[in-house]
């Protein structure tokens, strides 16, 4: 059984090989996003953010209405998310997920997830549909 020194440098796979048990992320439009999921990676433009006061001391959060060619969403930035969602920024949201907020959807990402500062996209952002705007209610369907 060989054991690397502590000072030897990990050997690094070829160039090639890619690591057992990632996925090729597939990049989903915002109007494909429904209430309750998660696992979304998403390219956005900010169009706009919007700090918001909270009660919390530490935690800086803002609203960023963010959007796609198919439509606009609000997303909830976190402390160093706020510094990456700049109005005009194109981001790259890996392992997104919806969170439900007085009835409307907004996406997060949370400690699982990423948000990478991209190259600006040559998509025009669809502002009409905002999907923040559209009211879900809970309902509870019973069981025969």
């Amino acid at each position: 059984m060989a054991t690397s020194s502590p000072e030897e440098p990990p050997q690094n796979p070829p160039a090639g090989a890619a690591k057992p048990g990632l996925r090729k992320p597939v990049f989903t439009k915002v109007d494909q996003l429904k209430p309750g999921t998660n696992g979304h990676t998403l390219t956005v433009k900010v169009l706009e953010s919007n700090p918001v006061s909270s009660q919390l001391r530490h935690a800086r959060i803002a609203e960023c209405l963010v959007g796609d060619e198919t439509g606009t969403i609000v997303f909830t930035a976190r402390n160093d998310q706020v510094d990456l969602l700049k109005p005009s920024a194109t981001v790259i949201l890996r392992n997104a997920k919806i969170d439900m907020f007085k009835g409307s959807m907004r996406l997060a990402v949370d400690k699982w997830g990423r948000v990478e500062v991209a190259e600006p996209a040559d998509f025009t952002v669809k502002e009409d549909n905002n999907l923040s705007m559209i009211e879900y209610e809970l309902v509870n369907v019973a069981e025969e």
